[in-house]
């Protein structure tokens, strides 16, 4: 309702030396703005939003004669496809895969419309919605003329001093699960302030085989909902990653103002950017934790076979009579007994319930 407003905003970060200029759309999905009837208006909402950003952009890049780019913004959603939100009832889910999916699409279609570069997939807390965002995004993106075609940008949260996203994994772990979209770029963003968010870009330089973004908060949040990070002592955590090879995008998430932006510019300038590295041809795996196949502390892998309706008679009757409970301490077994891998999981997964999905993926 105040366009003005949302470019002037724009242009302020954008004048302060920001490359990329992020829309204001995280909580532009059917699924999130259904909490304010306000679902009609997504696609309006995403195209709006974009079309001020790409006003913004296109005005500077004019004014300076340096380039700037549109990241139109995805976020989680209000909503999350692993994690129960009844802790009586752990197998309930108040989202489906598919409808992410639409809602997803939905959204990255009215950002395209409205001029997005990019479409950045961020504050990632479950891999499953993401992995919603990336598989509606990767369709929409084929639908597409090659040259019509965003780039896409993933970022994930580490929610706290474990160093694991809200659904359990690693930054590591987090990578090899989305790394089949062959991104952009890959990082980390939002939770934490670069100070605490450091041990875990270096964790997801080290493994990515993309561009590392990071984009942190402007410190811890306060008593007051405030955030303390002055932009001399975020720009200097944020260059000293820089300095370090750990990142080729850097910017800030919550609390940060244009005068934080303008400071971080300026300490990353001349840095070299990190040298994306190539990892060796190892089959790369993960659930909560990563797990390589072929590394030298992993050269053999045991597979549970006792989960493959194929090859037990007893599993697939199980599956057959909607037993998930036994079938379930059946795969149970196999993870107790060492096994690294459970078999035939695709076939399986289709068959059992969402809970049952929920806990092998993890054991996986």
């Amino acid at each position: 309702t105040q366009p003005q407003i949302i470019k002037d905003i724009h242009l302020a970060y954008l004048e302060a030396g920001a490359d990329i200029a992020e829309t204001n759309t995280f909580n532009a999905t059917t699924i999130a703005m259904a909490d304010y009837g306000l679902e009609a208006h997504v696609r309006e909402i995403n195209r709006e939003a974009a079309r001020l950003a790409r006003e913004a952009a296109d005005e500077v890049s004019a004014e300076t004669g340096h380039i700037r780019w549109v990241a139109g913004a995805l976020g989680p959603t209000n909503r999350t496809a692993s994690i129960s939100p009844d802790v009586s009832d752990p197998g309930f889910r108040n989202v489906t895969f598919t409808e992410l999916v639409v809602a997803y699409r939905e959204a990255a279609e009215g950002l395209l419309e409205g001029g997005a570069d990019i479409l950045l997939i961020e504050t990632i807390f479950d891999t499953l919605n993401a992995k919603a965002a990336i598989y509606a995004v990767r369709e929409l993106i084929d639908s597409l003329d090659p040259s019509d075609r965003p780039g896409v940008m993933i970022s994930g949260t580490i929610t706290d001093a474990s160093g694991r996203t809200l659904s359990g994994q690693t930054a590591e772990a987090f990578w090899y699960s989305v790394r089949h979209a062959e991104p952009l770029a890959v990082g980390l963003n939002c939770a934490l302030g670069a100070d605490q968010l450091r041990a875990y870009v270096h964790a997801l330089s080290r493994v990515a085989d993309v561009p590392v973004s990071a984009y942190p908060n402007a410190g811890l949040p306060n008593e007051l909902g405030g955030y303390d990070d002055i932009p001399e002592d975020m720009a200097a955590l944020i260059g000293e990653w820089a300095q370090s090879g750990l990142v080729n995008i850097v910017g800030g998430c919550c609390g940060t103002t244009p005068v934080h932006i303008q400071a971080i510019a300026k300490a990353v300038a001349g840095s070299p950017p990190r040298k994306v590295p190539s990892p060796p041809p190892y089959q790369y795996l993960s659930g909560l934790e990563p797990m390589v196949v072929g590394h030298p502390d992993l050269l053999f892998a045991n597979i549970g076979e006792r989960t493959n309706v194929t090859g037990s008679a007893r599993f697939r009757k199980l599956i057959e009579a909607d037993d998930y409970e036994t079938a379930l301490r059946v795969a149970q077994q196999q993870v107790e007994g060492l096994a690294l891998c459970l078999a035939q999981l695709k076939t399986c997964l289709q068959a059992v319930a969402q809970e049952a999905q929920e806990w092998l993926l993890q054991q996986v």
